[in-house]
């Protein structure tokens, strides 16, 4: 069963993170191109701040959840995702995919439903299984002064 699991996770994200999507907001990215992620995704888009930063949400009509973290001059600082699927990673992950696919080749220890890239410049954590995938992704030295990761959810 865990094998099974696994693989399950894998493969969502491997078809997830391959899957072409159009120019978007994403780690790194600027306001600016929001609403084409809001577009693919086919999603409404709530905004919601705290001090010095904005997130802006998006909820998909199957039930999925994506929020992008933004500092005050409007840069993408952090990425999330909850639901029965895995968005396209390429486009949320942006210019950071690359390393992120290189670091999941490779073998790693961990635990079967979860997967988690730690670099600098880059952390990357995500889980689940089938209809419950969840994930979150920043760059530590893009985060705003005193925000915690924990705070992305």
């Amino acid at each position: 069963m865990k094998l099974l699991q696994t693989t399950a996770l894998v493969a969502g994200l491997v078809v997830a993170g391959v899957a072409p999507g159009p120019a978007a907001a994403s780690l790194g990215g600027t306001r600016a191109t929001i609403e084409a992620d809001r577009a693919a995704l086919k999603g409404e888009r709530n905004v919601s701040t705290a001090t010095g930063y904005e997130v802006q949400e998006i909820a998909t009509p199957g039930g999925g959840r994506v929020r992008e973290y933004l500092t005050t001059d409007g840069t993408v600082f952090a990425v999330s995702w909850k639901g029965p699927s895995i968005p396209d990673l390429r486009q949320l992950l942006g210019t950071y995919y690359e390393r992120f696919a290189q670091a999941t080749a490779a073998p790693h220890a961990g635990r079967h439903r979860e997967l988690r890239v730690e670099q600098p410049g880059l952390v990357v954590q995500s889980g689940g299984r089938m209809r419950n995938f969840y994930g979150r992704a920043w760059d530590p030295q893009l985060l705003p002064p005193n925000f915690s990761p924990a705070s992305i959810s």
